[in-house]
């Protein structure tokens, strides 16, 4: 389970340093394209190509966040909070935590919307401005969720910084009461799976938010290193926590669901495939988007705030200053890419130890369209017709005939015995002589259709093991679904 959770919290800071260190070279190169397309000239149906228009609107995206994060003020929205009770404050952070999940849960749908409406091909220009409302809606969830999440942010800075503790003793303990709601129910593989997932994410908005915490305090003492002291026992108790309910919700739900431990192996190999599937060139989907899908986890909201408060905590003046925020970009953006080279290799391995190699080279079987065959016939389609066959040796069984090794409609029929009389035990030797001999019957097929039916059999051999193979793997608990932006599987 740790190793999974590792696993997971790296994906999950892949994802959330693309933002700042990949997303603005790509809106940077497609702007490039679109200042230098008069001079290179156009050719061809589209302006940019669909992932250029979706990195395009996630900066767009961005800048009027933040843009708009500016007319909030962190500082009246941390006393306004702190000049609640304790109670009040438990409350309130607990009905962020569930509001957190329900903008995360329709979120990326939204994005997804967006997305979908930009990039779908348009047949009149004036279907374009179906984009304008899907963009606002989602600059206005991104910009509620990242007050949202501002909101959470204040709530911690109020308890590290309560005299008594209390506050933070409390939402401590919340923590474990999670463990109640959940050993005590009925848990499937599936439903493992998806509170595995939420963990992962939980964690990793929790260490932002701790980070943010941090970057607040340190700047109300004027980053004097010696305050950094004082908020570490809060910080390691709120990771503990953290860590310690997991282990032990983790371990109690396998204990009472009878599920092994192998089960987080699969789950590993479920999110390594994710990783692996999208950075193939037929890729459909952006990695980002794969990982908001499966986890919940969306980075802009989160990215748009971590923005907004380094912006207001650490101040840029000088060219000196611009250097070093240079160089922590390059910085940045060496992590990112050492990151997705180690987490690429490690899915790798994850992936062959899985046997899930014969997934990332499934092409999908598409039928002509002029043939008219369903798509469940598209094997036989492309399976070249032996010679001599003749059309009725085609034909295939139907369910709830015979197995292909038994006579069917194939094979003549076997002359029925009983209508003629049995020969006499011992023929006399004048038998032959008086009476002409009863003709034997004859074969029960010619050359022709044994040969036909034996490679049908041939072929229907490899067919079902294949099929068997595939239904083997489907009845799997890691049934592997690879979404496009707009939902649509491309497997």
């Amino acid at each position: 389970m740790i190793q999974l959770m590792t696993f997971g919290f790296f994906l999950c800071a892949d994802a959330f340093l693309y933002v700042f260190t990949l997303l603005p070279l790509r809106v940077l190169l497609a702007v490039l394209r679109l200042l230098t397309l008069p001079c290179c000239g156009f050719s061809g149906s589209r302006l940019l190509q669909p992932a250029q228009v979706c990195d395009v609107l996630k900066g767009l995206i961005m800048v009027l966040c933040f843009s708009m994060m500016h007319y909030v003020d962190y500082s009246m929205m941390y006393h306004l909070i702190r000049g609640q009770s304790v109670i009040k404050l438990y409350i309130i952070y607990n009905m962020l935590e569930v509001a957190d999940r329900l903008f995360s849960s329709f979120g990326q749908d939204i994005l997804d919307a967006l997305y979908w409406t930009a990039t779908e091909p348009k047949e009149r220009k004036r279907d374009s401005i179906g984009v304008i409302p899907h963009f606002l809606m989602a600059v206005f969830y991104v910009f509620l969720h990242a007050i949202l999440i501002m909101v959470q942010a204040s709530t911690l800075n109020v308890a590290f910084n309560s005299h008594n503790k209390s506050l933070l003793t409390i939402m401590m303990s919340n923590n474990f009461v999670e463990i109640k709601g959940s050993v005590f129910k009925k848990f499937e593989k599936n439903n493992l799976f998806q509170m595995s997932n939420s963990d992962i994410k939980e964690r990793f908005t929790s260490y932002v938010l701790l980070l943010i915490v941090c970057l607040r305090n340190m700047e109300q003492f004027s980053w004097n290193p010696d305050h950094l002291w004082v908020l570490f026992p809060d910080v390691f108790m709120v990771v503990t926590s953290e860590v310690a309910v997991d282990i032990i919700k983790h371990a109690f739900i396998t204990k009472f669901n009878d599920i092994t431990a192998e089960v987080y192996s699969e789950y590993r190999a479920s999110l390594a495939f994710d990783l692996v599937s999208s950075r193939q060139k037929n890729a459909c989907t952006d990695y980002s988007d794969s990982v908001a899908r499966r986890m919940g986890f969306i980075p802009l909201p989160l990215a748009v705030l971590l923005i907004r408060v380094v912006m207001s905590s650490v101040k840029v003046q000088g060219a000196l200053s611009y250097t070093c925020v240079f160089l922590c970009y390059l910085g940045l953006v060496t992590l990112k890419v050492l990151n997705s080279i180690v987490l690429l290799g490690k899915s790798c391995v994850y992936v062959k130890r899985a046997n899930m190699e014969d997934k990332l080279f499934e092409t999908p079987s598409t039928a002509p369209p002029s043939t008219g065959k369903p798509t469940g016939r598209a094997d036989q389609a492309r399976c070249p017709t032996p010679s001599g066959e003749t059309l009725m040796e085609q034909k295939p069984v139907t369910p709830f005939g015979p197995p292909p090794s038994s006579s069917s409609v194939l094979t003549q029929p076997t002359p029925r015995t009983d209508l003629f009389p049995p020969p006499p035990a011992e023929p006399s030797p004048a038998a032959p002589a008086s009476r002409a001999p009863t003709p034997p019957p004859e074969p029960p097929a010619p050359s022709l259709s044994k040969a036909g039916e034996e490679d049908e059999e041939d072929e229907e051999g490899p067919r079902e093991a294949s099929d068997l193979k595939h239904r083997t793997a489907n009845k799997d608990l890691l049934e592997i679904d690879r979404f496009t932006i707009c939902g649509n599987r491309i497997d």
